[in-house]
């Protein structure tokens, strides 16, 4: 009996269309996840973490929306106390409108979040 072999060019094709496909399978599921890849802080608790960062333990986020991409804006303060400050939330980087990059900051608003409210939204301090 003749052992069958397995032809090489044959080999390269199969292997090559399963690596296309897992990579459609990949960027189908980054897609369907808004841009965020499995492995990162969804952009709601990345902006939590950061703003406790700045405002400590106490810190909390009293408005958020979505930006684009990866990018959230809102409103952030402290617990107990009634004052916000907006800020925009990047990846690696979040930016308050207190912040001395006051030009800075508007063009990332204007850029990215054109939707944000002005004013701080009507709550007050819980």
């Amino acid at each position: 009996m003749a052992a069958r072999r397995i032809r090489t060019d044959r080999l390269i094709a199969v292997l090559g269309a399963a690596v296309l496909l897992l990579g459609a399978v990949v960027g189908w599921r980054l897609i369907a996840t808004e841009g965020v890849a499995p492995w990162e802080t969804p952009p709601q608790r990345r902006a939590l973490q950061q703003v406790r960062e700045r405002f400590g333990p106490t810190g909390q986020v009293r408005l958020i929306e979505r930006g684009r991409g990866p990018v959230v804006c809102g409103y952030a303060g402290r617990r107990g106390e009634a004052e916000t400050v907006a800020f925009v939330s990047r990846p690696n980087r979040i930016l308050f409108a207190d912040d001395p990059l006051v030009g800075e900051f508007r063009a990332m608003v204007d850029v990215d979040c054109p939707g944000l409210p002005v004013a701080p939204p009507a709550r007050g301090a819980p």
